[in-house]
């Protein structure tokens, strides 16, 4: 593998897991806000990001590279609104999503194509998460200041596995 591949993937390894840290951080405010559900998706979404992270970790180790782990950047703490926070985790999502591409791009250049395989699950992976993050803000936004519904998108958000 090449060395700018190789480092490009340790980032990424670095920027999963200040995703799941973020959405820790979310799951926090949730739970200051009495809003149970909302800190339960989140805790469940930091989950899948330490999974990522961890993909990302066993294939370098795989490639029979060196994993180098830096330190993971401290995560906002506060937002205005439950529609806030969500907006916040769409836009990082679509942050992501870039990063992923960059990364494909890079794969593709350097004619790496058992990373270009590896990075296909999280090209198609980072549709869903979008999708998953503006469904929400969508409903958000449709409720309002609608408290009550607020409480009924709180309950579903608790369902999450």
């Amino acid at each position: 593998m090449e060395k700018k591949m190789l480092n490009a993937l340790n980032k990424q390894i670095n920027a999963e897991l200040y995703s799941a840290y973020l959405y820790l951080a979310m799951s926090a405010y949730f739970e200051s806000v009495n809003l149970s559900g909302c800190a339960h998706w989140m805790r469940a979404q930091a989950g899948e990001e330490q999974a990522h992270a961890m993909k990302f970790y066993k294939f370098i180790c795989e490639r029979r590279e060196r994993v180098e782990l830096t330190a993971i950047a401290m995560p906002a703490k506060e937002w205005d609104s439950p529609l806030a926070v969500f907006e916040d985790a769409f836009a990082h999502e679509q942050k992501v999503t870039k990063m992923i591409n960059d990364l494909m791009v890079l794969a593709l250049e350097t004619k790496d194509y058992a990373t270009q395989s590896f990075l296909k699950w999280f090209v198609d992976e980072q549709v869903e998460e979008e999708s998953n993050a503006d469904e929400i803000v969508q409903k958000i936004k449709m409720i309002g200041n609608n408290a009550a519904m607020m409480l009924m998108v709180d309950q579903e958000l608790g369902k999450r596995n």
